[in-house]
């Protein structure tokens, strides 16, 4: 939903309500997209660091993290959602097909694995118009919808495995056991947390960050340039 706080700015949020109808929490969508008609830095803020620290949401069925539609493209934010320990991370997007189907299969799958947790990938159905006609500035031509909105949406598993699924143009529902207890067989199996080089990453970015980065390119000496 969107959020406007007293400073009038606008939020992309999520908003955790727990079993028993109480909210747990909210969080704020961290990476904001500049893409086509999906250029949404012309109204939204990215998440600010409190609320959209990547928080873990602890339920009575586990703990949650939500990774806000486009956030999915951006390794290092599934991976802050585990290390702040979620067992299920969720994916709620809107998202078109001439856009990002080919990757949507693919991404909460290998997060699933590289992060050692559960992923609910779910993306809306449907084609939105609109009365009058917008362009992007992208010199295509001018146009009343965004495209189709292809649902699709799937369970993915730290083990590889993943459910059937959604249609691409009908809603549905998704009802999957999900077993928390393999999160920590695959963590213990394949050690991909313990064998993290967390502080080297740590310090590249802090580097890459820098505006005296240079990336660390070794040349072959015997390159001749064509």
């Amino acid at each position: 939903m969107c959020i406007r706080d007293s400073a009038e700015t606008l939020w992309n949020t999520a908003v955790v309500i727990g079993n028993n109808g109480n909210i747990i929490g909210k969080d704020r969508k961290v990476h904001i997209p500049r893409v086509g008609d999906f250029n949404e830095s012309t109204y939204y803020m990215e998440g600010d660091f409190p609320m959209g620290g990547w928080p873990t949401f602890d339920t009575q069925f586990g703990k949650i993290g939500i990774n806000i539609c486009y956030g999915r493209h951006h390794p290092l934010n599934w991976m802050a959602h585990g290390l702040n320990g979620a067992e299920i991370v969720f994916n709620p997007s809107a998202t078109v097909g001439a856009l990002s189907e080919p990757m949507w299969p693919i991404e909460a799958r290998c997060a699933a694995i590289a992060n050692s947790y559960f992923v609910a990938g779910n993306n809306r159905v449907g084609t939105e118009s609109f009365p009058n006609e917008f362009t992007s500035g992208d010199k295509k031509p001018a146009k009343r919808d965004f495209g189709h909105f292809y649902g699709s949406s799937y369970v993915a598993s730290p083990d590889a495995s993943r459910s059937p699924g959604l249609s691409r143009v009908q809603d549905g529902v998704i009802i999957a056991d999900a077993d928390l207890n393999l999160c920590r067989q695959i963590r213990d199996a394949w050690g991909i947390q313990m064998t993290g080089r967390h502080s080297d990453y740590a310090d590249l970015l802090d580097w890459y960050s820098s505006p005296n980065f240079e990336p660390n390119i070794v040349s072959d000496p015997s390159r001749r340039d064509l």
